[in-house]
């Protein structure tokens, strides 16, 4: 996963109503009802069939701390899927996204204006749209790089151009060296 897929992961997780399982074996129990068999959990957690096996028969005590880290981030992945599908059609359809970040931004514009990046600190409402294309990049599988120029898309026209009303001769805006983002819709 990318920066920015995580990113848009953990805000997700900020949807649900419930917690997720909190024992080790309550995870697993959740896995195998999920994934239905121990080869499909198997392979999702990037372990052999007999190691999950001897995992899940051990009262749930993986002999890695790594094997845990994965049990979590894959129950997490796929708690609540409900929840998260409405909020992000809420988002895509009225509420829009709002982007946290401090990243270095330069920008292409017209002779004699200064276009050197540098870093700034933002955060900043990008109407629905933004967030209906994030998602739709997401779901198609794109990079990081195509979901960070939406991001910079965005970001162009809502707080650089405030809406079109304001330095209309800048014509794109680079988004790099990232120390953090963190949407929320």
């Amino acid at each position: 996963m990318g920066e920015i897929e995580d990113a848009i992961e953990r805000a997700d997780r900020e949807a649900f109503t419930r917690q997720p399982p909190k024992t080790l074996q309550a995870r697993i129990n959740f896995l195998m009802r999920r994934l239905k068999t121990t080869k499909a959990v198997a392979a999702e957690l990037g372990v052999t069939s007999g190691r999950w096996s001897a995992t899940a028969r051990a009262n749930g005590r993986p002999r890695r701390r790594t094997s845990r880290a994965k049990i979590d981030t894959a129950v997490r992945s796929r708690w609540q899927p409900l929840v998260r599908k409405r909020r992000r059609k809420q988002a895509a359809a009225a509420t829009g996204i709002t982007v946290e970040t401090r990243a270095r931004f330069g920008y292409t514009a017209p002779v004699g204006t200064t276009d050197d990046g540098r870093m700034r600190r933002l955060t900043v409402h990008l109407p629905p749209a933004y967030a209906q294309r994030l998602f739709d990049a997401r779901d198609a599988g794109a990079g990081d790089q195509e979901m960070r120029q939406i991001i910079a898309e965005g970001l162009k026209d809502v707080y650089f151009q405030d809406g079109g009303s304001c330095a209309t001769g800048l014509s794109d805006v680079e988004f790099s060296d990232t120390d953090y983002l963190d949407p929320d819709f």
